[in-house]
C-alpha cells in the first residue's frame, strides 16, 4: 500500500540493482503487466482495464463494467505521478489487486474498492468523495483496509490497523479478501525493498496475513503467500525444495498413471468425473519431505477427482476403495463436517500398482471453488436471495465465522495494542479448530433456546472445557462447576477433541466464580481475558502458564455487571452478606471459592480492586502467592464469637480406594448429614484411587466435622480433606 508509494524524482533504482533472486512461483504472475497490455479497448473500457474485464466476465457474464470503469479512471487520476519502488507507474498496483480478485471470482462491488482501495491512504482523494461517487457500500470496503497514521498512533499503528480490519470484516468478510489480495502483489514484488524490511514484512504475513486466509478459505492466496514467506525467511530451505522439485521434473510422474487408471475406473462405473494431478506447492513439499524424510514422485502432488452433485464424491469413493487398496488411516469426510472456512471434499489415499500412495481429494466443482477461493467465491453474501439470480442449493453465510466472532469479542476487551497484537497473533497460531456438540441445559435460569442441545461450537484444538464454557455462555461461564464429555463426568481441565459431546453443568449461584488453575486450563484469549477480569476484580492476581495474564480492562473489571453507582466487587457480596467482616471501614467482603472458608478457620483477607475483600482460609496457597507479590493482608474475623451458625458453602476432597457404588455411598451420606451438593466432579481412577470433589452447603458451619467424619467412615474412603489441601495431596498421590 502507501510503503510502495514513491515520488517521480526517486525511482528506487537503488533497490533494483540488488539482483535479489526472483520468486517463480506457480499462480497468477505477472498481472500488474498483463493489466496493462491487454487486447484494444472495446464497449468503451480503458485500455488497461480490458484483462480484468475479460477474466470478470468469466465468473460474471452480466456483470455492468461501467463502474469499474470509472473506479479505474478515478484511480488512475489520483495516482497519477507516483511511482512504485520498483519505477512502475502506482496504478499497477491496484490494478494487480483487482486482477487477483477477478480470478477467484469476486463480484463487481470488491473490484470497484480494490481499484480504489489505496486512493484515499496514498493521494488526496477523500473518503467522502468516495462515498458521493460509489455508494456507502464501496466506501464502507475502502475505509476497511485503509491504514491508520503514524503520526497519529505510533509504534501502535500497525496494530491498531490490523484490529480495525478486523472490526470492519466483521461486518463485511470482503474488507480482509482486498487486505489479502494487496499483500499478496507486494509480496510478489518485495524484492525491491531491503532485506530486513522483506523479513518484517513477511512475518507479520506469516504471523496474521496467512492465518486470516486459511480461516476465510482462500487457498489460493494462502499457498502463494506461504512460499513467498518461505523463500524471505528461509532461503536455504526454499531453495533445497526447489531443487528436489526440479530434479523430480524430469522423471516420470507416477500420479500420472494412477490417474489415468482411476479415468478408466470410473468411466466404466458410469461416473462422469474429471481427474487431475494437483502439483503441491513448495511449503507442502518442504512439510512432506520434514514429516516423511523421504521424497517419491508421488508426494510432490495429490489427485483431485471433480463430479457434479454431493452423491457422486461418494460414488466415486467406493469405486476407488473397491479398484485399488486404500489406506484406511487416510480417510477424512469434510463434505459431511465441513471444516470452519467452508472447506468440503473428501480425503482418501489409495496404492498404485508400483506401491505408491496418491493421496486423492474428490469433490464437486462448486466444492472446489469453494476450496480454491474460501469466501470470495460466494460472490455478495450480503445481497438478497430471493430474486431471480439467487443461486442454487443453500449458501452458508460468512458474515460472522465463530472464529471471527471469537476475536471480535476478545479485542473489545483488550485496549492495550501491546496485548491485542500478543494475542491476535498467538489465537491465529492455533492452526487447526475442532468441533464440538455442546448438549448442555443451563440450571442459572435462562432461556431454553441458549441450551438447544446438540448446537456446534468451534473452538481451536487443544481448547478445554473451560474455554469451551466462555465460547458458549460468556461471561456467565464463571458460573461453571463440571462439564459430562461423552457423557462422562469430566474436569474442566478435559481437553476436547473434534466431534465430543459436551454437557456445560452450572451452578445455579450467580455468586460462583472461576478459580485462579482455570487460567492454566484456558488456551483461547477470550477465556484467559475474562478469567483474567474477573479474578483481579474478586480474588488475586491471576497468573497463568506463560506468566501474568493480560491485564484486565474496561469500566467493569468483574465478571457480571454492577448497578449503577456500585463497584464490581461490591455488586457481588454486601458486608451484611458474608459471616466475616474486614477490618477495612466499608469494605465489602467475600468469602474465596479457592478455599470455601468457613467458621471457625484461621483466615486472612487480601483488598482487592474496587474496594472490596476477599477472605481466604490462613493455609490456602493462594495466600502464599499474594504474600509473595507484596499483597498486605487486611485482618478480617468471623461475625459474633465465630461459632458457625449460619449456613455456609465448602468444598470437600474425598480420597477412596475405586469401587462401584462409591458416589451413590458418598452421596447418601453427605445428605444423611443436612448437606446440600452445589457440584461435583470425579477424576479417572488413577493405581486402583479415585478423588471426589463435592461443592456442598451446610446450614450450619458448626456441623463440617461431623460431615468429614460421615464422608471418611463411607468404605473405601481413606482421608477427606478440605479444599485448601488439595495441592498438597495431590503432590502426595503415587
Amino acid at each position: 500500500m502507501s510503503a510502495e508509494a514513491t515520488n517521480p524524482g526517486n525511482p528506487g533504482a537503488a533497490g533494483r540493482g540488488r539482483g535479489r533472486r526472483r520468486l517463480e512461483l506457480r499462480g497468477l504472475r505477472r498481472i500488474g503487466r498483463a493489466a496493462l497490455l491487454g487486447p484494444a479497448p472495446r464497449d468503451g473500457l480503458p485500455h488497461a482495464l480490458e484483462h480484468v474485464a475479460q477474466v470478470h466476465r468469466r465468473h460474471h457474464p452480466d456483470a455492468a463494467l461501467d463502474t469499474l470503469a470509472r473506479a479505474y479512471l478515478l484511480a488512475e487520476s489520483s495516482h497519477r505521478g507516483q511511482l512504485r519502488k520498483s519505477g512502475e507507474p502506482y496504478i499497477t498496483h491496484p490494478l494487480a489487486v483487482t486482477l487477483i480478485l477477478a480470478e477467484l471470482g469476486a463480484e463487481t462491488t470488491t473490484l470497484t474498492a480494490s481499484l480504489l482501495h489505496d486512493t484515499v491512504e496514498d493521494t488526496d482523494l477523500t473518503l467522502d468523495q468516495v462515498r458521493e461517487r460509489f455508494g456507502a457500500e464501496v466506501g464502507y470496503l475502502v475505509d476497511g483496509v485503509t491504514k491508520l497514521e503514524k503520526v497519529d498512533y505510533g509504534a501502535a499503528a500497525e496494530p491498531e490497523t490490523f484490529r480495525k480490519m478486523l472490526v470492519a470484516t466483521g461486518n463485511d468478510v470482503r474488507v480482509m479478501s482486498i487486505k489479502l489480495a494487496d499483500r499478496l502483489h507486494n509480496m510478489r514484488t518485495l524484492g525491491v525493498m531491503r532485506p530486513e524490511k522483506q523479513a518484517r514484512i513477511a512475518k507479520v504475513t506469516r504471523d496474521v496475513l496467512i492465518p486470516l486466509a486459511e480461516r476465510l478459505g482462500v487457498q489460493a492466496l494462502k499457498a502463494e503467500l506461504e512460499d513467498l514467506v518461505f523463500a524471505i525467511l528461509h532461503p536455504d530451505e526454499y531453495a533445497t525444495t526447489q531443487a528436489l522439485v526440479l530434479e523430480y521434473a524430469g522423471r516420470p510422474d507416477p500420479l500420472a498413471d494412477i490417474a489415468e487408471r482411476m479415468r478408466t475406473v470410473l468411466a466404466e462405473a458410469g461416473i462422469d468425473a474429471e481427474v487431475l494431478v494437483r502439483p503441491r506447492h513448495l511449503v507442502s513439499v518442504h512439510r512432506v519431505r520434514l514429516a516423511r524424510r523421504e521424497l517419491t514422485g508421488a508426494d510432490l502432488g495429490r489427485l483431485l477427482v471433480l463430479v457434479a452433485e454431493d452423491a457422486d464424491c461418494y460414488a466415486v469413493l467406493g469405486e476407488l476403495h473397491t479398484c485399488f487398496t486404500p489406506v484406511v488411516s487416510e480417510f477424512k469426510d469434510f463434505i459431511a463436517t465441513p471444516k470452519f472456512n467452508l472447506y468440503q471434499s473428501l480425503h482418501t489415499a489409495v496404492t498404485g500398482p508400483s506401491g505408491e500412495i496418491a493421496e486423492t481429494l474428490i469433490r464437486t466443482h462448486q466444492m472446489h471453488r469453494v476450496a480454491e477461493a474460501g469466501v470470495i467465491a460466494l460472490g455478495n453474501p450480503y445481497a438478497p436471495t430471493d430474486g431471480p439470480d439467487a443461486p442454487e442449493g443453500e449458501r452458508a453465510d460468512p458474515t460472522r465465522p465463530g472464529w471471527l466472532s471469537r476475536l471480535l469479542e476478545w479485542q473489545r476487551t483488550t485496549p492495550d495494542p501491546d496485548t491485542f497484537w500478543t494475542s491476535l497473533r498467538a489465537d491465529l497460531a492455533q492452526d487447526r479448530e475442532i468441533t464440538v456438540f455442546c448438549a448442555d441445559a443451563p440450571s442459572d435460569g435462562s432461556d431454553a433456546t441458549d441450551g438447544a442441545a446438540g448446537e456446534a461450537i468451534g473452538l481451536p484444538a487443544g481448547a478445554s472445557c473451560v474455554d469451551a464454557a466462555y465460547e458458549r455462555h460468556g461471561e456467565r461461564a464463571h458460573c461453571c462447576i463440571g462439564a459430562r464429555v461423552n457423557g462422562r463426568l469430566a474436569t474442566l481441565a478435559t481437553v476436547l477433541h473434534d466431534g465430543d459431546s459436551l454437557q456445560l453443568l452450572m451452578a445455579p449461584d450467580s455468586a460462583a466464580g472461576p478459580s485462579p488453575e482455570w487460567l492454566d486450563h484456558a488456551r483461547t484469549p477470550a477465556a484467559r481475558l475474562a478469567i483474567a477480569r474477573w479474578l483481579s476484580g474478586s480474588q488475586e492476581p491471576a497468573v497463568g502458564p506463560q506468566g501474568p495474564a493480560e491485564p484486565p480492562s474496561g469500566p467493569s473489571p468483574a465478571g457480571r455487571p454492577a448497578p449503577d453507582g456500585e463497584s464490581p466487587a461490591a455488586a457481588r457480596a454486601t458486608p451484611g452478606s458474608v459471616l466475616a467482616v474486614a477490618d477495612l471501614p466499608g469494605a465489602a467482603v467475600r468469602l474465596a471459592g479457592c478455599c470455601t472458608p468457613v467458621p471457625p478457620d484461621t483466615v486472612t483477607g487480601f483488598a482487592v480492586r474496587g474496594g472490596a475483600v476477599t477472605v481466604h482460609r490462613a493455609l490456602c496457597p493462594v495466600v502464599a502467592r499474594m504474600a509473595a507479590t507484596g499483597r498486605q493482608p487486611v485482618g478480617v474475623r468471623w461475625r459474633g464469637a465465630g461459632q458457625g451458625t449460619h449456613g455456609c458453602r465448602v468444598t470437600l476432597m474425598a480420597e477412596a480406594f475405586s469401587r462401584p457404588h462409591l458416589l451413590a455411598d458418598l452421596t447418601e451420606a453427605i445428605a444423611a448429614q443436612g448437606a446440600a451438593v452445589v457440584s461435583a466432579a470425579v477424576e479417572p481412577p488413577h493405581e486402583q484411587r479415585v478423588r471426589h470433589t463435592y461443592t456442598l452447603h451446610l446450614p450450619n458451619a458448626a456441623g463440617l466435622p461431623s460431615l468429614m467424619r460421615a464422608m471418611r467412615q463411607v468404605p473405601g474412603v481413606f482421608d477427606v480433606l478440605r479444599a485448601g489441601r488439595v495441592r498438597q495431596a495431590a503432590a502426595m498421590r503415587p
